[in-house]
C-alpha cells in the first residue's frame, strides 16, 4: 500500500483465510458477480454499529463478500460489540486502526481487503436493500472508479429530526446530489463510495493528511487522473446525525476546517456554495462589531452594521418555515438553532482552516505499492 498506509492487524479472522488475494482473482463466487471487499473504518459506534453490520450483512449479494471492521481507540465498547460481531458471522474480520482517523482505517481495511471492488461503509450508515447489487452493476455499465448515492439522513429524537430535515434542503448544506438527490451522471464527489481497488491503489489510496475531507480530496485525484466519479439516486445509505447541539457544532467546524485544506491544496475546487458559509459569518461578525462600535460612541452610521446579524437572523426564521414542513412541532422548535450550527461552525472552521504543523504540506499519496 502507499506511504499513508496505517498498519493493520487481524483481531478477529474467522476463516483463516490469507490477507489479500490478487483482484484479477476477485470472481471465484457467485457466477459473473465479482468479490467485493466492504470497509468500515470505526470510532465511538457503541450506538449504531450493530445496525450498520447488520445492513451490510443483509445485503444478499450473489458474489462473494467480506466485511473489514477497523477499529480505532475507542471510549465506549465498540471493540468489544465488533469481536462479538465478529464470532457471529464469519464474513467479518475486525483489524486494529491504532491512528484512529478514518482515513488511515480506509487503509488499513484496504491492505487487508482480498477484493477487487472496495464498498466503503461507515459505522453510523446503514445501506438500503440491494446498495451493493446495485452498486456494483453501475459500476461495471459506466466504467466508473467510483460510485456513490444519496446520504439520506434520519433520526430518531427531535433534535436529530431538525438535523436530518437540514441535511436534505438546499438551505442548509446547500444542494449537493448527494444530498437532495438529482439525475444520475458523473459527478464531482460522492458520498461514501464503491471503488475499483485497482484504481485505489494507483492513486495511493486515502490521503491521511485530510482527517476529514479525505473523500472530497479522494474524488478529486481520481478525475485529475481521467478517470469517471458517478453519483445515482439508486444508492441510498440512511445515515444518523448527531446526536446533540455541541456534536453538531463540533463536526460542522472541523468539516469546514478541512475543506478550507482541500481548497488551499486545491484551489480550483472552491466554488460559491463552499464560501456562502465564510461569507455569513465574516458579514455577520463585521456587522456585530460595527453595531457595538456604533454604541460605544463611534459614527452613528456604523449601527447600520446590525442589519447583517439581524438580517441573518430572519433568513434563519424563514429558512425554518420551509424546512420545517412535516416535522413534528419540537423538531421544528430546533431547527432554527441547528441551521445557524451549521452555517457558522461550518464557516468559522473554514475561516479558521484546519491546524497543519510548520513545515508540513499536504501531498497526494504515493502511488507505489
Amino acid at each position: 500500500m502507499a506511504n499513508h498506509t496505517a498498519s493493520g492487524s487481524v483481531l478477529a479472522d474467522m476463516d483463516n483465510t490469507p490477507a489479500h488475494e490478487p483482484a484479477a482473482d476477485a470472481r471465484a463466487t457467485g457466477g459473473d458477480w465479482p468479490a467485493v471487499s466492504v470497509v468500515m473504518p470505526v470510532r465511538n459506534e457503541e450506538r449504531h454499529l450493530g445496525s450498520a453490520v447488520r445492513g451490510v450483512l443483509a445485503q444478499d449479494y450473489p458474489g462473494e463478500m467480506e466485511l473489514i471492521l477497523a477499529i480505532g481507540p475507542s471510549h465506549d465498547r465498540t471493540a468489544e460489540i465488533a469481536a462479538e460481531l465478529a464470532v457471529a458471522d464469519r464474513r467479518i474480520r475486525v483489524i486494529e486502526n491504532p491512528a484512529g482517523k478514518t482515513p488511515a482505517g480506509l487503509n488499513a481495511g484496504l491492505a487487508a481487503a482480498r477484493h477487487g471492488i472496495i464498498v466503503r461503509v461507515d459505522g453510523h450508515g446503514i445501506l438500503s436493500d440491494g446498495y451493493i447489487r446495485t452498486a456494483v452493476t453501475v459500476l461495471e455499465e459506466t466504467s466508473a472508479a467510483n460510485v456513490g448515492g444519496i446520504m439520506h439522513a434520519e433520526g430518531t429524537t427531535d433534535f436529530e429530526r431538525a438535523v436530518a430535515s437540514t441535511y436534505g434542503s438546499k438551505l442548509g448544506l446547500g444542494g449537493s446530489r448527494f444530498h437532495i438527490g438529482g439525475d444520475a451522471g458523473p459527478a464531482d464527489t460522492v458520498y461514501l463510495g464503491v471503488f475499483r481497488r485497482d484504481v485505489l491503489e494507483r492513486l495511493g489510496g486515502f490521503d491521511e493528511h485530510f482527517a476529514r475531507a479525505q473523500d472530497w480530496e479522494l474524488n478529486y485525484r481520481i478525475r485529475a487522473a481521467g478517470e469517471r466519479v458517478w453519483f445515482t439516486p439508486d444508492l441510498v445509505v440512511t445515515y444518523r446525525p448527531r446526536p446533540d447541539i455541541t456534536a453538531l457544532a463540533r463536526q460542522f467546524f472541523r468539516t469546514g476546517q478541512w475543506r478550507r485544506e482541500v481548497v488551499r491544496k486545491y484551489p480550483d475546487t472552491a466554488s460559491a456554495r463552499y464560501l456562502a458559509a465564510p461569507g455569513v459569518v465574516t458579514a455577520v461578525g463585521v456587522g456585530a462589531v460595527a453595531g457595538v462600535a456604533a454604541a460605544l460612541g463611534a459614527p452613528a452610521w456604523l449601527s447600520l452594521g446590525w442589519l447583517a446579524p439581524l438580517g441573518y437572523m430572519a433568513g434563519v426564521g424563514a429558512a425554518s418555515v420551509v424546512v420545517g414542513r412535516g416535522l413534528p412541532a419540537r423538531a421544528r422548535l430546533w431547527l432554527p438553532a441547528v441551521l445557524a450550527t451549521v452555517h457558522l461552525s461550518w464557516g468559522v472552521g473554514f475561516l479558521l482552516g484546519a491546524r497543519v504543523p510548520a513545515g508540513t504540506t499536504a501531498t497526494a499519496p504515493s502511488a507505489t505499492r
